[in-house]
């Protein structure tokens, strides 16, 4: 398989937890008043969903370090495609709240194997290079999502969302069956025995370099991840609009994400990948230190409440290509392992904020802000102890 044609069945798979997350947003109100429900308990929805896609992500990568990338992938979409439809068909409110966990759990294995695949074939700066450009065309999901999620149940109800999830996932099942190449020999396959599992966790997990970087990185999601979680109350709650201008809101994420990836693409060669994560660190922290000033100092109303938000984007797409190439190359006998870990953590953290932090946050433009900010000192942090441990134990060796 030729570049362009990885870098957009990677990208596709990459999309459609994004997609699974953020379509059905706009929904969320009709949703409550068909099952009867609040929206703290609508919000449960997609706090199940990322926790199934925490959980399984623990899983896909040891699976595809076993029986291969194809295979797993093939098998997860299957899963995605029921949990799609069971949505779609949901009688109650406890049988969508099944169905979401099953999309959840299916949802992560295509970024997660994916970026094991795309590790077996390039490395280096080609690698990178390949991330960014597979954040170019994922970046797409979180802003076409919620505004044809929005349109969709606006004028076919919520369910139609579900629908349009089904016909997705039968597209990627003919794409990746036709296109998606096999990239782990049998003989560089790791055994699925239980003693050689837990032994590869143990190591990844008492690696302190690695749970350093990954949790930079996690953080570095979580600031984007509470916007996300708390878009249905940020665009219609603290900025008064409806739900039909999520654009608002998604946008400037995609705007900020499609430059930023831009910008690694071309100077991957130019700039060393530490500088260019440097460099994106401190956008992402100037970025939620002006948008938390802005809070502070006006009432949020747009253009100007979701500038600073376009501003954090282009940073963390500019360092986060950087920092998972070099976080998966920790491990290169077990790339499936590391990227599920990486992947495991991101969403527990997602889902975290989703379900406990974003609910006490999305009603105050402020409250946001200062969580943004939080989130962005937190990734700079431990992304510099990280590279403080390494450089401390090769000083050592």
């Amino acid at each position: 398989m030729n570049y362009r044609k990885l870098t957009l069945v990677l990208a596709a798979l990459a999309m459609l937890g994004p997609f699974a997350t953020d379509a059905y947003l706009p929904s969320f109100h009709r949703i409550g008043v068909e099952f009867s429900v609040d929206q703290s308990m609508v919000q449960q929805t997609l706090s199940l969903y990322l926790f199934g896609f925490a959980f399984m992500s623990l899983f896909w990568g040891m699976l595809s370090d076993s029986f291969g990338r194809r295979p797993v992938i093939l098998a997860s979409l299957i899963l995605f495609l029921i949990g799609s439809v069971g949505s779609a068909l949901a009688p109650s409110f406890s049988w969508l709240l099944f169905f979401r966990l099953i999309q959840g759990c299916s949802a992560g294995a295509g970024r997660v194997v994916g970026q094991a695949l795309a590790r077996d074939c390039v490395q280096g700066v080609q690698a990178q290079r390949l991330f960014a450009h597979i954040t170019m065309v994922f970046s797409l999901a979180p802003a076409l999502a919620p505004v044809m999620g929005g349109y969709l149940s606006s004028y076919s109800g919520w369910r139609s969302v579900f629908w349009m999830l089904t016909v997705l996932s039968i597209g990627l099942i003919a794409l990746c069956w036709r296109q998606l190449p096999e990239t782990l020999p049998v003989a560089s396959r790791q055994p699925l025995k239980l003693w050689v599992i837990l032994a590869n966790y143990a190591r990844a997990l008492t690696n302190g370099r690695f749970v350093l970087a990954i949790s930079a990185i996690a953080f570095a999601f979580g600031g984007f991840a509470l916007y996300i979680s708390s878009a249905a109350s940020f665009v219609i709650g603290v900025l008064g609009l409806t739900e039909t201008a999520f654009a608002w809101l998604f946008l400037p994420f995609i705007g900020g994400m499609l430059g930023g990836s831009i910008l690694n693409a071309r100077f991957a060669e130019k700039l060393a990948p530490a500088r260019m994560i440097r460099l994106g660190l401190f956008i992402m922290l100037a970025g939620a230190t002006v948008n938390t000033v802005y809070n502070l100092l006006f009432q949020a109303q747009v253009p100007w409440a979701v500038m600073p938000i376009f501003v954090y984007a282009f940073g963390m797409s500019m360092a986060l290509p950087g920092m998972t190439v070099v976080t998966l190359g920790t491990f290169p006998t077990m790339r499936g392992l590391a990227s599920s870990v990486q992947s495991a953590w991101q969403m527990l953290l997602f889902a975290t904020v989703s379900g406990v932090v974003a609910p006490l946050l999305f009603d105050s433009g402020l409250l946001l802000a200062l969580g943004m900010l939080c989130a962005a000192a937190l990734s700079a942090g431990l992304w510099w102890g990280s590279q403080f441990r390494s450089q401390s134990t090769k000083a050592c060796t």
